[in-house]
């Protein structure tokens, strides 16, 4: 008697793996958690903020205070009360500047190394450097 196999399993495996490798990829950003940016794009240009959180698989940062968008969110609990919700949505990292902690202007960042092998963000205007947040 013939034993019975599920046509599928006698394909080779793993076709589409490149996709799901590209699409697990990280963004690298000029700016981390903690940093204060100004946006230079977009509806809300001209404002600054602390960002929040980063998204590093779609490049993208929250910052406080900008792009507050509204949901309309259904209690969910007895207690918990239904209503329209506000919170900052994320927006793209090109579309913000990092700002220089000294003089407070918008500037581009340029990377070091150091003697030591630490890399370093260094502001274009002013050629200092930015310390990192923690």
């Amino acid at each position: 008697m013939r034993i019975l196999k599920h046509r599928k399993t006698d394909r080779p495996r793993a076709v589409n793996r490149k996709r799901h490798v590209d699409n697990a990829e990280r963004v690298k950003l000029h700016v981390t958690k903690g940093d204060t940016v100004r946006v230079v794009r977009g509806d809300d240009k001209g404002k600054e903020g602390k960002i929040i959180r980063v998204y590093t698989k779609t490049g993208r940062v929250t910052i406080e205070g900008v792009n507050i968008v509204k949901r309309h969110r259904r209690a969910r609990t007895a207690d918990e009360q239904s209503g329209i919700v506000n919170f900052p949505a994320p927006i793209h990292a090109s579309n913000v500047m990092l700002v220089d902690p000294k003089s407070g202007v918008a500037t581009r960042v340029r990377r070091q190394i150091d003697e030591d092998g630490t890399k370093e963000r260094i502001s274009v205007k002013s050629g200092d450097a930015i310390p990192r947040v923690r």
